[in-house]
């Protein structure tokens, strides 16, 4: 009886937490993928000029 009720326990707990986990993995990608575009745009923004200066010619 003492197994079975911590048996049930763990599993009880292991899907709980399971969101928490997916969620957690969720959002580090999210994060990895935001990172990843910042530093694109920030190259691309480097290599490619936008016109910005023509405003200061004036």
């Amino acid at each position: 009886m003492t197994r079975l009720l911590a048996v049930s326990a763990l599993l009880a707990a292991s899907l709980a937490l399971s969101g928490c986990i997916v969620r957690t993995a969720v959002g580090v990608a999210g994060d990895v993928a935001e990172g990843a575009v910042n530093v694109t745009g920030a190259a691309v923004g480097a290599v490619i000029p936008d016109g910005d200066d023509d405003k200061d010619k004036d």
